[in-house]
């Protein structure tokens, strides 16, 4: 008799949820509408309880942090769907991929929730909000129209759904439906899921149908690896002009010239590369140097045709620049963005970290976690090979570490694209 009441009790939550995941492929729920198993609450003072199959937090007035109530288990690459209410005018979020800090307080990404045209757009919470004259990392990208459009769905003292997708370097959001951001985006690949309460003098909040589709993870994979004898090593490419190169014990890879060398010393690829993230740390001394994508080798003195992410020790780093080969011309500078990069760029001697991400014809650029370029190519190499470059025919000094890739499967990428 306790088990069949137990299971009523769980099928009458079900249906005062709206239990609609049972019926859409591959999405299972991760709150069991009863209680908080599987759920803990970090960051503030704010209080979350169940009631009626959802979850509801109350904001307690005049404390300091943001509170989360946040999943026990990490999430890596899915679609995670839910519906939102508020209770009281505040403001809300829900955090994924997230982490918590030494003192407790989350970080990570947030799919904004607000009764405002913000709604669905993509904070860094406790990280890189409000820094360099972004809020959100998609301010840049979303447009009004976009926010607007979205917004008018929105039902005020109503279930609104809010849909989030994580797929590998790409992180979408929906409201109602209607699409709202759309970056590429490489600090994060796995973490929590949490449903935020803002620090304020009030606010209460309902969740309900918290159900997620998890996808095939996307590791990221090195260029830079220790030999059986713990000696550093490449891995899956080679070595242009190999007397320009070494490593160190620490796995940094230094690349020197002088001008008398007229070939650019190069680690190249050995096979091609189509969609993609790839990322190396950088330390500029001296000459000038570049990260390939979707490179072709052609018998010239710098090897390689097709894409730069520029590293030249000032505003021109992280600039998209193509390259010319043999026989066809280069098409020079595609996209920089020089204000930017100079508010992002670690002076020269210190690490940057420089990445690309390219999904079709869309070629993104981030620097120090910072995108700088999101540009569509029209003409864009849809493959080649990665390199790293030290320019010849001037004296040139560069350090390389933590060289490595994400591959973006056909499959993610028709969802990104969706």
């Amino acid at each position: 008799m306790l088990k069949k009441l137990a299971s009523a009790a769980v099928l009458f939550a079900a249906a005062l949820c709206g239990s609609v995941f049972a019926q859409e492929d591959g999405f299972v729920s991760i709150f069991n509408g009863q209680d908080l198993t599987g759920w803990t609450v970090r960051g503030g003072s704010a209080k979350y309880h169940v009631e009626d199959g959802c979850i509801i937090g109350t904001c307690t007035p005049d404390t300091p942090h943001n509170t989360f109530c946040c999943t026990d288990k990490e999430y890596s690459n899915f679609i995670v769907k839910l519906e939102f209410k508020f209770l009281e005018p505040g403001n809300s979020g829900v955090q994924v991929r997230s982490h918590v800090n030494d003192k407790g307080l989350v970080f990570g990404y947030q799919c904004e929730l607000a009764e405002y045209p913000a709604l669905g757009q993509i904070y860094d919470e406790g990280r890189r909000g409000f820094k360099y004259g972004r809020t959100f990392l998609d301010d840049d990208l979303t447009t009004q129209e976009t926010k607007e459009a979205a917004f008018a769905t929105y039902k005020k003292g109503e279930w609104n759904e809010v849909e989030i997708q994580c797929v590998g370097p790409s992180l979408r959001t929906w409201i109602n439906g209607k699409p709202v951001a759309n970056i590429l985006d490489t600090v994060e690949s796995k973490g929590f899921i949490g449903l935020q309460i803002h620090a304020g003098k009030s606010g209460k909040m309902a969740w309900r149908n918290i159900r997620i589709k998890e996808l095939p993870d996307s590791p990221w994979k090195p260029f830079f690896v220790k030999d059986e004898n713990g000696a550093w090593k490449l891995d899956q490419c080679y070595f242009f002009v190999p007397e320009c190169w070494s490593f160190n014990e620490n796995g940094e890879l230094c690349g020197k010239h002088d001008k008398s060398e007229v070939r650019d010393g190069l680690v190249v690829t050995d096979k091609n590369y189509n969609d993609f993230a790839v990322r190396v740390d950088y330390r500029f001394l001296n000459g000038n140097s570049a990260l390939y994508y979707r490179a072709e080798e052609v018998p010239t003195p710098w090897l390689l045709r097709g894409n730069q992410n520029e590293i030249a020790g000032n505003e021109k780093d992280s600039g998209l620049w193509h390259t010319a080969g043999d026989k066809t011309p280069g098409r020079g500078w595609l996209a920089t963005n020089e204000e930017y990069v100079e508010k992002v760029r670690k002076p020269n001697g210190e690490w940057n970290n420089l990445c690309t991400v390219a999904v079709g014809k869309r070629l993104c650029h981030l620097l120090n976690t910072y995108r700088t370029i999101d540009f569509v190519d029209e003409q864009a190499e849809l493959t080649g090979k990665f390199g790293l470059q030290l320019h010849g025919g001037a004296d040139a000094e560069m350090w390389f570490k933590n060289f490595e890739y994400m591959e973006i499967t056909p499959e993610m990428r028709a969802l990104i694209e969706r």
